[in-house]
């Protein structure tokens, strides 16, 4: 899947979480809610999303 890309949108707060999670959203663009950002479908960005997870929806972007 060549220039696959991901829609995330942040659905939680940073308020109270350790310090690298907070970095974690900034680094994926995020820092207030319902803020939405497309990002490549790269193992490095798997990984921040998945340490988010819970703070972050996922979507998948259909390319053609």
């Amino acid at each position: 899947m060549a220039n696959a890309k991901l829609k995330i949108t942040q659905i939680g707060s940073p308020i109270g979480r350790p310090a690298d999670q907070r970095a974690t959203l900034i680094c994926l663009g995020l820092n207030k809610l319902h803020r939405t950002r497309i990002v490549e479908d790269t193992p490095a960005n798997r990984g921040r999303i998945a340490k988010v997870r819970h703070l972050l929806r996922v979507e998948p972007i259909e390319t053609a």
